[in-house]
C-alpha cells in the first residue's frame, strides 16, 4: 500500500519511466499526495492505471530516452513550461542479459544509452535549474546489480553500478547548492521489467518488491527534512528467490 501523507501540495516532480512498474507507482504516490506530475512514458500511461489513481494535477510527456536529441528537446520544452521544479525521480530503464560475447555492439550502446547516459543527460538539464532554486531533490533508481556484479549480468551490472558512481560524485556537486541526490537500489521487482526475460523474481510474496514498496522509499527521501539526505536505500525482498521462466 502507497503511505498518503499529503505533504507534496503545490510541489512539481518529473517522473521517468512512468508508463508501469517502479515509476508508475511513484507517479501515482505523488499524486495521491497532491503534487504536479510531469510523467515521462513512452507508452500511454493513462491506458496503464486506473483513472482513480491518476486523479490529479498529471501531465503525460512522451519522450525517447535512448535519443539524446530528444531528451534535449523534451527537457528543454518542460523547463520552459513549468515556472518551478521541485524535483525529479529517474525510474526508466530496461534490462538485457547474456554473456557478453552475446551481445551485439548495437545491445551494448542501446542499454547503456538508455539505463545510464540518459540520466546524465537529464541531469546536464536540470541541475542548473536546481541550482538556481537553491533547492531540489535528485532521486535515481538503481538496482541490487548496481552493489555486486552478476552472472550474465556484464553489461547491466556496468550501467547500474554507473548511476551509483554518479550520484556520488553529483551529490557532492550538488550539496553545496542546496539540491539533495539520492539513489535506491531495489531488489526484484514484480513488474514488467521481466516480461521479455527469462527469469523472474519467486512467487511467494516474500520472493520480490512491488513498485509501492520502492515508491514508499521514494516517499521517505523527499520528506526528510530540509538540510538532511539519505544517501542511498538498499531495499530488497526478504528472501532472494528466482525462478525460470
Amino acid at each position: 500500500m502507497i503511505r498518503e501523507t499529503g505533504v507534496y501540495a503545490g510541489k512539481a516532480f518529473i517522473v521517468t519511466g512512468a508508463s508501469s512498474g517502479i515509476g508508475k507507482a511513484v507517479a501515482v504516490m505523488l499524486l495521491k499526495n497532491n503534487a504536479r506530475v510531469i510523467a515521462l512514458a513512452g507508452r500511454g500511461l493513462r491506458n496503464s492505471a486506473p483513472q482513480s489513481e491518476l486523479a490529479g494535477d498529471l501531465k503525460v510527456v512522451h519522450c525517447n530516452l535512448g535519443i539524446t536529441k530528444d531528451i534535449e528537446d523534451c527537457f528543454s520544452r518542460i523547463i520552459k513550461s513549468e515556472p518551478r521544479l521541485d524535483g525529479v525521480v529517474l525510474c526508466h530503464g530496461y534490462g538485457d542479459f547474456g554473456s557478453i560475447e552475446e551481445f551485439s555492439s548495437i545491445q551494448i550502446q542501446d542499454l547503456v544509452n538508455v539505463n545510464l547516459v540518459s540520466n546524465m543527460l537529464i541531469c546536464r538539464v536540470i541541475v542548473p535549474v536546481l541550482k538556481k532554486q537553491k533547492t531540489g531533490d535528485i532521486i535515481l533508481i538503481g538496482s541490487e546489480s548496481g552493489l555486486k556484479g552478476g552472472k550474465k549480468g556484464a553489461v547491466y551490472c556496468a550501467t547500474k553500478f554507473g548511476i551509483n558512481g554518479f550520484v556520488e560524485a553529483l551529490r557532492e556537486e550538488c550539496a553545496a547548492s542546496g539540491i539533495r541526490v539520492s539513489v535506491v537500489n531495489p531488489g526484484m521487482v514484480k513488474t514488467a521489467f521481466f516480461d521479455k526475460l527469462n527469469f523472474a523474481p519467486g512467487e511467494d510474496r516474500d520472493n520480490y518488491l512491488r513498485g509501492e514498496d520502492v515508491a514508499n522509499a521514494v516517499s521517505l527521501l523527499l520528506e526528510m527534512p530540509q538540510g538532511s539526505v539519505i544517501d542511498k536505500i538498499n531495499l530488497s525482498p526478504q528472501k532472494n528467490v528466482i525462478r525460470k521462466t
